[in-house]
């Protein structure tokens, strides 16, 4: 059981609650800070005050009053109206992230909804019913307002949901589970939109696959040098320490501790006195896209146990503050961040494959190909990596330098931050497939030097591959084995070796 506070959600939290299905609850303490912001909003609509989302219009309507009487129809008409995604819809994890981070931001208790919508909230993830939400549509400020209006129908009983492995609609759902469709009250359909928890929740299951394949990036690394007779000189640790960069430092010794007792590496001057620096600058390369990996993780911790609605309600309602917290700069650029430094480990992977393929950069059969000429063996598995880092480079083209007006230029500058988190997502799935076609070549090549005279840690790496991804005795449907191994990659547990 996760307890949310709106102060303390983590990412390791988040992961249970998205892959292990942990259930959520909210802490007393938290609830009644709630209580309190919605007794605020309720005094504010009662004595009439003038105060934005509140009983005011929105974005560019904000000078429009609204009657008392039509408090409640003001927050409906905002989810429908602006509940206009396109394209594909997130993930499902995607989506139950979305509802647990927004039920984390009401937590904080400075956007005035009743302690309802945060139960109901809680529910839908603790029942799994989770709302479909497309991908397009959102500018990044005032937060994710297209994607969240789609998370926000479910509660009101529209919209869809999956629900046990079907796509369904949410009324049929909730009353099957009965649950009563809720009517908002004052300012909720604006608490629940006016957020940054589309481009968070993508940016969280992005980070989470992109820490997971970095690390696994380093062991087929590893079983690369072992197919090319690496030099382990390189990793030493001295070499590291003097540049003195930690993650660094992490990378050489890791890559050490993978290939200590090997017999296929190689002392500098055995073979050759240097290895070209797809090998010899491992530490270097994934060390930095650790270093940048370390900065998302502190920016979406922040961001995860925000407020990012607007107006934010203090002092019991006598200060209610018009900002800008929905504005989703930061996490556009830590996102656009990720995107470059995982993209990095593709572009050096595919220098990795084409040393393994080439005859002229190795003493391998060409394109490991078990006859060659007759068999092509893993040549165009070469050409497919680079096609995806191609792809990568346009994928990587920061999103957060790009801005348009809207909402007739009262809202003029915009972060564009989940188009961010969606890039990275979808660079991360390129990654994956580059390291697995950098895996199927790495073994084949550790194969033909002699798996035995592997490290104890990549042999039985190399043994667990092996029963998903076979030799290649002769030339087959590469495309299946590809994808066979970016989905094993995927479920691998690195802490399963033995080391």
């Amino acid at each position: 059981m996760v307890v949310l506070t709106g102060q303390t959600l983590t990412l390791n939290e988040v992961k249970k609650v998205l892959f292990n299905m942990e259930e959520v609850v909210a802490s007393e303490e938290s609830m009644e800070a709630v209580k309190k912001s919605h007794a605020a909003v309720t005094k504010i609509v009662k004595e009439e005050r003038v105060i934005y989302g509140i009983n005011t219009g929105f974005g560019k309507f904000s000078d429009v009053l609204i009657n008392q009487k039509d408090v409640k129809d003001l927050q409906l008409n905002l989810i429908r109206s602006h509940a206009c995604g396109v394209g594909e819809p997130f993930p499902e994890s995607v989506s139950r992230a979305m509802v647990v981070l927004r039920a984390n931001a009401l937590l904080k208790g400075f956007s005035g909804v009743r302690p309802e919508l945060i139960e109901r909230l809680l529910e839908l993830v603790n029942k799994q019913i989770h709302p479909v939400i497309p991908q397009q549509g959102s500018l990044g400020a005032s937060g994710d307002l297209a994607p969240l209006s789609h998370l926000a129908l479910v509660l009101v009983g529209e919209g869809e949901v999956y629900y046990k492995g079907n796509r369904r609609p949410a009324l049929e759902v909730l009353t099957e589970e009965g649950l009563t469709p809720l009517t908002l009250e004052a300012k909720e359909g604006l608490a629940l939109i006016n957020g940054t928890q589309a481009m968070t929740a993508m940016g969280i299951v992005a980070f989470l696959e992109a820490e997971k394949l970095s690390y696994q990036s380093e062991l087929i690394a590893a079983v690369t040098m072992e197919g090319l007779n690496g030099i382990i000189d390189a990793f030493d640790e001295k070499v590291h320490r003097a540049r003195g960069y930690h993650q660094q430092v992490d990378t050489a010794r890791r890559m050490r501790e993978y290939l200590a007792d090997s017999k296929l590496i190689s002392r500098q001057g055995d073979i050759r006195v240097q290895d070209a620096y797809s090998i010899r600058c491992i530490p270097q390369v994934h060390g930095a896209t650790f270093q940048a990996l370390d900065y998302v993780k502190e920016k979406l911790e922040i961001e995860m146990n925000a407020a990012t609605d607007n107006p934010l309600i203090f002092d019991d309602g006598e200060s209610v503050i018009s900002g800008g917290n929905f504005h989703g700069q930061p996490i556009a650029l830590a996102m656009d961040f990720m995107k470059i430094a995982v993209a990095e480990l593709a572009n050096i992977s595919e220098r990795r494959i084409e040393r393994l393929v080439n005859p002229q950069l190795n003493d391998l059969p060409p394109f490991l190909s078990p006859e060659p000429g007759l068999q092509s063996g893993a040549m165009i598995m070469q050409y497919c990596a680079a096609a995806l880092v191609s792809e990568n480079k346009t994928l990587a083209h920061p999103a957060s330098v790009d801005s348009i007006p809207s909402s007739a230029n009262q809202e003029d500058h915009v972060s564009m931050g989940t188009i961010a988190a969606r890039h990275a997502y979808q660079i991360i799935q390129n990654v994956n497939n580059v390291l697995a076609i950098e895996l199927i070549c790495a073994l084949q090549a550790a194969e033909y030097k002699g798996y035995e005279k592997m490290a104890a840690t990549t042999k039985e790496f190399y043994l667990e591959a092996r029963k998903t991804i076979p030799s290649i005795s002769k030339d087959r449907i590469f495309a299946k084995d590809i994808e066979a191994c970016s989905a094993w990659l995927k479920a691998f547990d690195m802490a399963s070796l033995t080391r």
